[in-house]
Formats: C-alpha cells, structure tokens, sequence
C-alpha cells in the first residue's frame, strides 16, 4: 500500500518518462564515439574502407593562417586528403574554400559552428547541416557528400540530418590527439599508427580553431613521417573518395 505521496511520485515519475526517453534517443547513438565499439559494430561509420588504403581526413578549417601550409605540405608529398570544413569559415574565406577544392582535395561538411549537442535539437541540427552543405556546394560547385559532426558527436538529430541533406556521416579508426598542448610530431605519429589498419581513416586537424593554439605546427609536421610510414606498409593515402566507403557517388 503506497504512502500519503505515493501518488505524487507515480504523477511525477509518469511525467519525466517521456523526457528521459526523448533524450536517451537523442545522446544513445552518440555511444559510437567509442572506437572500438564504432569500429566493432559499425566499420563504415568508423571509415573502415579498401585495405591497402588510408583515408587522410582533416577537421575544423578552412584557416587562412594554417590551412594553406597543409595544401603545400600535401603537394609536396603528392597526397589529397578530405577535410571537413565548418559552414561559417566557408562564408568567412570563400577563396581560400574555392582554393582547396581547385587543388584537389575533396571537401566534406563539419557543420555550422563547432558545437557540442547536449540537448536535443532536431530542427537547429537539420537547419545547420543543410545550410552548411549549402554553402559548401554554392562556394565549390561540387556537392558534399559526407559528414562528420563536432567532436565526433553523432547524435539522433544530427545523424537524421545528415541522412536527410543526403551526406553520409563518418568518424573515424585512427587519431592523432593532435590539438592537446602538449602534443609533439613524435607523439602525434605514434598514436596514429598505433590505431591504424589497411583501410583505416585518420583524423587530424589543419586548424587550431577548437584546438590548443599553434596545435596545427605539430600535426603539420608530424605529415611527412606519417606519410611515410603508410606507404612503406604498401598504403595509398588519399581522400574518403578513394576509400571504397561509397560506390554510389553524387556530382
């Protein structure tokens, strides 16, 4: 038999039910940012494509100050990677978007703003998604095809986002943790290559946009070695693309 507020509780439990369901299909899917659950149970989410290639994928430009030393270095090393670029330094550096794209690299969306979702939000994460692939398309004349959200948070909202602006959401295998302060080249290249497999994807950031300032020095120089290290294990390195995720691509 319940006690004097046992109805309270029941009226209160009943009316909080819905709300923890709302957010648990909201934050439930972001579990994917675990990498060895993502690469476990979800290998083309993780990036997981043709075993003798690597997909070299850069996150949070464009950058004037950073980004145009990643597209010398790459063409000194005869390498195109993807970089996923945020909606609101497109429209700030169109020239330098329009640059990227004109030098071979393949442009994919980030999203608007470098944001973390706790709340849900399905319409701003539909509006911003759609915007930035917008913009990206209008500013390079190629339509972008995949999606990689802010901090690797692949919430409900932005995972249906992205589906329903017709990009194809993918993280990654192997990273560099190369926006901490305390990241060097060396460390940057062992922690990559400690993850990475034939047919990984590497994250690495041409920026220091949401990273430790100067961050971007070290990733730079931590490329030629990197590089290096997956062509003498018989890799190609390249673009998403190239990565065999996707044969059914648009123009």
């Amino acid at each position: 038999m319940g006690g004097p507020d046992s109805g309270a509780v029941r009226t209160a439990v009943a009316a909080l039910t819905p709300v923890a369901a709302v957010a648990a299909a909201h934050i439930v899917p972001a579990a994917t940012w675990l990498p060895r659950f993502r690469a476990l149970c979800f290998p083309r989410l993780a990036g997981t494509g043709r075993p003798d290639h690597i997909a070299l994928t850069f996150d949070d430009g464009p950058d004037p100050a950073c980004t145009p030393h990643f597209l010398d270095e790459l063409d000194r090393l005869a390498v195109r990677a993807t970089f996923f670029v945020l909606g609101e330094r497109v429209v700030r550096y169109p020239e330098l978007t329009r640059h990227m794209a004109e030098r071979g690299h393949e442009l994919a969306v980030h999203g608007w703003t470098h944001s973390r979702p706790w709340l849900p939000a399905p319409g701003r994460d539909l509006r911003e998604t759609a915007k930035a692939a917008h913009v990206l398309h209008g500013t390079t004349g190629r339509r972008p095809h995949w999606y990689r959200p802010p901090y690797g948070i692949l919430t409900s909202g932005r995972w249906a986002a992205a589906r329903r602006v017709g990009l194809r959401p993918v993280l990654w295998t192997a990273w560099g943790r190369d926006w901490t302060p305390d990241a060097t080249p060396a460390a940057v290249h062992t922690t990559v290559t400690a993850d990475l497999r034939g047919g990984g994807t590497v994250l690495l950031h041409d920026s220091d946009h949401a990273s430790a300032p100067g961050s971007w020095r070290t990733t730079l120089a931590a490329l030629p070695t990197l590089i290096t290290t997956c062509h003498a294990a018989g890799w190609t390195v390249g673009p998403l693309s190239e990565h065999g995720l996707d044969r059914s691509r648009r123009t």
